[in-house]
């Protein structure tokens, strides 16, 4: 059953989403700057199954408490940890990713790196360097990549994020293995401006309003394809 498999506990998943982009910039020069993070998924990883749905990336999956519930029946292992970039994702993925032999990886980052002035090209080409990691170790893994959200605070910056997403579109295309997730549409109004009553109070991170349609809209995609997988996890 699946109710045997550990949930990350709470104080972790705390502790993984209060990391600020304030707080990764101060850490930048350091090249272990996440090490405590990866710590506690080595530890929690011996509770985790095979073969599920792995979902990492920045604060967006980090501060996603409901995550297990909200995409139930699918197995999935939250490995999120706010405040991190598609290049963090990159350096950890032989801890984030690989351990866990997943039949499917879902990754969202894009939001921190456009903040952060990061090139759109740049981050591309991050993403496919994540992904011919793990279609190296495994070939079959369904790659999902998310597209990045809009936020009251980072509006300066929806230019750039838009064209990041536009050239995730480009590698998914490339690869029948590969997936888009459209995270993006669902926050919009039907003038294009961002919804404004789906956030905190910071207008960056989701409320239980926002959660509801960032969920749907993730698992919308998710199970047409992987839900015929979920036999496989409770044998």
């Amino acid at each position: 059953m699946k109710a045997r498999y550990a949930s990350v506990s709470a104080a972790l998943l705390l502790a993984l989403s209060l990391v600020t982009p304030a707080t990764a910039q101060t850490t930048a020069a350091n090249p272990d700057r996440w090490e405590e993070a990866m710590q506690a998924f080595d530890a929690d990883a011996p509770t985790r199954p095979a073969g599920a749905i792995v979902l990492t990336g920045s604060s967006s999956f980090a501060r996603w408490r409901t995550m297990e519930a909200d995409l139930a029946p699918l197995t999935v292992v939250p490995r999120g940890f706010g405040g991190s970039k598609m290049s963090d994702v990159l350096q950890h993925i032989d801890r984030l990713v690989l351990p866990y032999k997943p039949r499917a990886v879902a990754i969202y980052e894009g939001d921190n790196d456009s903040f952060g002035g990061m090139e759109p090209e740049t981050v591309a080409g991050e993403l496919k360097q994540i992904i011919t990691k793990i279609h190296a170790a495994l070939p079959d893994t369904r790659i999902y990549v998310l597209s990045v959200k809009p936020s009251l605070a980072r509006v300066s910056v929806w230019d750039r994020a838009q064209a990041t997403s536009a050239l995730y579109q480009d590698i998914v295309d490339s690869d029948s293995r590969l997936h888009y997730i459209d995270v993006a549409a669902p926050f919009l109004k039907s003038d294009g401006t961002v919804m404004d009553d789906v956030f905190v109070d910071d207008g960056l991170h989701l409320n239980d309003k926002g959660n509801a349609i960032w969920a749907a809209a993730i698992k919308a995609v998710l199970m047409p394809i992987e839900a015929q997988y979920e036999s496989t996890n409770d044998e």
